[in-house]
């Protein structure tokens, strides 16, 4: 599995995440566990943003991990 593929998964798998903690924020009737899920989405949204910045720059800038 090449670095590209490899940062590539893990973006998928982070918004995966993401989605996961923004379904059970909504599911919760507790105020402190939906708080949690929600601060913990935000955090998880900027580690998705700062691994789709990097799956650009690969895509753009060496483009030998391109699959």
């Amino acid at each position: 599995m090449t670095v590209g593929s490899q940062v590539k998964t893990c973006y998928a798998s982070i918004k995966n995440i993401e989605a996961t903690l923004g379904i059970l924020a909504n599911q919760t009737n507790e105020v402190d566990a939906r708080n949690a899920y929600r601060e913990t989405q935000e955090m998880i949204t900027e580690i998705k943003n700062d691994l789709e910045k990097q799956v650009l720059t690969l895509a753009r800038e060496e483009p030998q991990y391109n699959q």
